[in-house]
């Protein structure tokens, strides 16, 4: 009676492994991708002017993001950050895919194997796309993105105030220094 349960169990693992990972890559109830998104525009360097902690980047400073056109359709990403504990620089290489059509700021980014997490532009400065303010598949990751290592006060306050109203703890934010060079 047990082995005929396992296997049951066994036979329900790649069904529960596909509503994990699809799971991954939603948006935050109540948080929606932009519109009219233009990947074209969105490519190149990003800094991190602020994020909420995680343990991938935890006690990084000198946070960019770097998005290419792979030669599949996608999107490569390269993330570095300087480790001030040991004095180096890390690197973590990516890929990302749209979840819907590519007008809708709404990507599933993966860095390790088949897992994929959810990368939710929630807005972009139309005008020049030079901040965003991001999201993954919960509350608990934000990311505030310029072209340069600083924003503008006011945009800043902007964006801090718009993930405040959706809900995400932006006392929480951490301001990331940009006082090393990694090009």
């Amino acid at each position: 009676m047990r082995a005929h349960g396992f296997r049951r169990a066994v036979r329900w693992l790649p069904l529960l492994a596909c509503v994990v990972l699809v799971g991954c890559a939603g948006a935050p109830s109540g948080v929606e991708p932009i519109r009219d998104f233009e990947l074209h525009r969105y490519l190149g360097v990003w800094y991190e002017i602020a994020r909420l902690d995680h343990s991938f980047e935890r006690g990084l400073s000198n946070v960019s993001a770097m998005y290419t056109i792979r030669k599949d359709g996608g999107v490569g990403v390269v993330n570095r950050g300087y480790d001030r504990k040991n004095g180096r620089w890390k690197q973590a290489e990516g890929k990302a895919y749209f979840v819907d059509e590519p007008t809708i700021g709404h990507l599933k980014v993966s860095f390790f194997g088949p897992f994929y997490g959810s990368y939710v532009v929630i807005d972009v400065d139309r005008d020049q796309y030079s901040y965003a303010l991001v999201c993954g598949p919960s509350r608990s990751y934000l990311w505030i993105l310029a072209r340069d290592t600083s924003l503008d006060p006011a945009v800043m306050a902007e964006l801090v105030a718009q993930a405040k109203d959706l809900g995400f703890d932006t006392d929480a934010l951490i301001r990331v220094e940009h006082d090393q060079s990694d090009r």
